[in-house]
């Protein structure tokens, strides 16, 4: 027992301790140029220390201008938030024929998991856009080796497909070696 302001606490544990405990809930809102920085402040570590995917800066300018990549596409770029704080990012490029290309999609590892569900919230609103645009086909590439990522991908119902089945307007990166798509039904 610890004695904090004149009360007995049993089985005190540090609020701290764990960054997700008791951490408000992620708000999810479209992102702008002005969080370029902050974009590839959060992506580029995830790529290249955690993941080593050989990939650079100059390799993705499209991080550089949100609005012309994402937003003037018909897409979009959202960005989940703890505490002010961006913690996740998910994009996605209008293609055409009603189809769309899921983008630059990571959160921090101290943020994944099922507690706060931020690849989830991102996916699902990222969803809901292609619905009100009347996109119905989602595609997206990755590496082979970003398995929970690829497992994520599988459990919401994307398909693995053969970079031959791509449409002609998929902006692949170099580095992207597996494929999926998501035929998404229109709500009545």
């Amino acid at each position: 027992m610890k004695l904090f302001f004149g009360i007995y606490v049993v089985n005190y544990v540090p609020l701290y301790a764990n960054r997700t405990t008791m951490a408000p809930l992620p708000l999810i809102e479209p992102l702008s140029n002005d969080y370029c920085t902050r974009i590839a402040g959060l992506i580029l570590p995830i790529q290249q220390i955690e993941f080593n995917v050989p990939v650079t800066i100059e390799d993705q300018p499209d991080l550089m201008d949100i609005e012309t990549n994402y937003h003037r596409t018909g897409g979009g770029f959202w960005g989940a938030k703890v505490g002010g704080e961006l913690v996740g990012t998910i994009g996605l490029i209008a293609i055409g024929h009603h189809a769309g290309t899921i983008r630059k999609m990571f959160v921090r590892k101290e943020f994944r998991g099922k507690e706060l569900r931020i690849a989830q919230r991102l996916l699902d609103v990222l969803i809901d856009h292609c619905r009100s645009c009347e996109i119905t086909d989602l595609y997206l590439g990755t590496v082979h080796w970003l398995h929970a990522a690829i497992r994520f991908y599988e459990r919401n119902g994307f398909v693995r497909i053969e970079k031959a089945e791509l449409p002609g307007s998929f902006p692949i990166m170099p580095v992207d070696n597996t494929f999926y798509h998501f035929h998404l039904p229109m709500q009545s």
